[in-house]
């Protein structure tokens, strides 16, 4: 199981370098003209799949038991990364988006390490604050494309994955392999770091 939970993550993390520098620049409605473009553009762009496996992978080490507590950081961040990218579809534009998106990497990754418990109401609006940001993104990327409702049923649909795929190895790894999930946490924050000083 151990072994195998391994390789799986070094084949995203290898499937993801060639994008490591390329989400979120200069990115325009041509790239997004479908369901399944959008669908692959968390999966390949480095930053927003750490921020949505981060998200699941905090819900499951922080929750007290199992169940609909589980869900609260995940269904906060999927809703509220619609809101932002609807907002940006109608034009609203902020200076602080990419230095945001950053954040919520260095921030989701301390929660990681941390293993922070909050209230399921705050957790959801805390990762819900930084989804508003990458949906802020990918609105404003979409805002002239002809087929912006499929694209964006299409990231939606990959993030609500990312989440799972978060939650379920955090679920697995609560108690076992503590210092596996907490490096992958450390790295996620080192990247978001990365990402605010440059």
């Amino acid at each position: 199981m151990r072994q195998s939970l391994l390789k799986t993550i070094f084949f995203i993390a290898a499937c993801a370098l060639p994008a490591w520098s390329s989400a979120h620049t200069g990115v325009d409605s041509q790239v997004h003209p479908s369901f399944f473009t959008g669908f692959t553009h968390p999966l390949l762009g480095l930053d927003h799949m750490a921020a949505m496996v981060a998200v699941g992978l905090w819900s499951a080490l922080s929750a007290r038991r199992a169940g609909i507590e589980l869900l609260w950081g995940p269904l906060g961040f999927a809703n509220l990364l619609l809101v932002g990218a609807m907002l940006g579809m109608n034009g609203l534009e902020l200076p602080v988006v990419e230095p945001m998106i950053a954040a919520s990497l260095l921030v989701l990754g301390l929660l990681v390490v941390s293993r922070l418990q909050l209230p399921a109401l705050k957790a959801a609006l805390l990762v819900g604050v930084f989804a508003i940001f990458h949906g802020l993104a990918h609105g404003l990327e979409l805002a002239h494309s002809p087929n912006a409702f499929q694209t964006l049923a299409g990231m939606l649909t990959a993030t609500v994955l990312l989440h799972l795929a978060g939650l379920g190895m955090g679920w697995a790894l609560r108690t076992a392999n503590v210092w596996l999930v907490r490096l992958v946490g450390a790295l996620v924050a080192v990247f978001g770091s990365v990402l605010l000083l440059q």
